[in-house]
């Protein structure tokens, strides 16, 4: 069902931007702004593992010096068929853990020094397995077309916006209402926005019944979001905006509003799910 709600959100965004595409900046703005925001996610989706694990000071760990981490690791990668992936630990009192690589061949895992202190260990069997399952189904690729589309969509409304200012309309849009052109370049950033949250939030399920099978036992990874849930609240870190959805809980906080563009689902409905796995 997580995989069919991708689908159907993903198409919903394509079209969005072909809609807006034809009523903001016509068809050769359209094709503007998306090839312009493939460069940048795509360079971003290339190089995601180093800059993401620099900005967080990563430090890679092996055998010899975090063995029951990497051999962990090394196990449940094992079982979900995947290549092992590389490891790292984050000097961090915020108990939090993500995956990141452009495909499973080049993937790492990283977890925080305070998960390690604060979860037991079948509950960092859930953590780990959860991250291992975005990798084996390519979230970050997902993440990567939807962050795409989205990033062209908000272009396409600022360039109708600065056309709007300065007076330059093409022919598609002397033929369009200005009405219409004002409410969809206010409207539809947002709608885009909100849709590449909610498709992050069906990965965020997907990944969690990936890593409660992974695991072996959903309560693990139940278990280990209540505890997590608590500790990023107690202690918050200090995470880029840009980076949230890679995290097993959302680093950010925010009041209600703020939910309904929250990258992650809420974590009660996540644990609730999980438990009824156990039934």
């Amino acid at each position: 069902m997580n995989g069919i709600k991708t689908a159907v959100l993903m198409a919903t965004l394509m079209a969005l931007l072909v809609f807006a595409g034809g009523a903001l900046g016509g068809k050769g703005g359209m094709i503007y702004a998306f090839l312009f925001a493939c460069v940048i996610n795509m360079g971003s989706y290339w190089f995601s593992d180093k800059i993401v694990l620099r900005m967080y000071k990563a430090k890679e760990v092996d055998e010899a010096n975090a063995p029951e981490l990497y051999s962990m690791v090394r196990e449940l990668a094992a079982g979900a068929a995947l290549p092992m992936p590389k490891v790292y630990i984050i000097p961090s009192e915020t108990p939090n853990a993500f995956a990141t690589g452009r495909n499973p061949e080049h993937a790492a895992v990283a977890v925080t020094e305070s998960i390690m202190s604060l979860l037991s260990r079948e509950e960092l069997k859930g953590v780990i397995g959860h991250e291992l399952s975005h990798v084996k189904n390519r979230d970050i690729l997902i993440a990567t077309i939807a962050a795409t589309v989205a990033g062209a969509i908000s272009m396409l409304a600022q360039m109708a916006q600065w056309a709007m200012i300065f007076g330059g309309r093409n022919d598609d849009e002397e033929r369009g209402n200005p009405i219409g052109g004002i409410i969809m370049i206010i409207l539809a950033p947002i709608a885009a926005m909100i849709i590449q949250m909610a498709i992050s939030r069906s990965r965020e399920y997907g990944a969690d019944q990936g890593g409660a099978k992974l695991s072996g036992n959903p309560e693990y990874l139940a278990n280990a979001l209540r505890k997590l849930e608590k500790g990023c609240t107690s202690v918050p870190m200090n995470a880029n905006p840009s980076t949230a959805h890679m995290f097993i809980v959302n680093p950010l906080r925010g009041g209600s509003i703020a939910t309904l563009f929250s990258t992650h689902p809420p974590t009660e409905e996540r644990i609730r799910r999980l438990l009824e796995l156990t039934i």
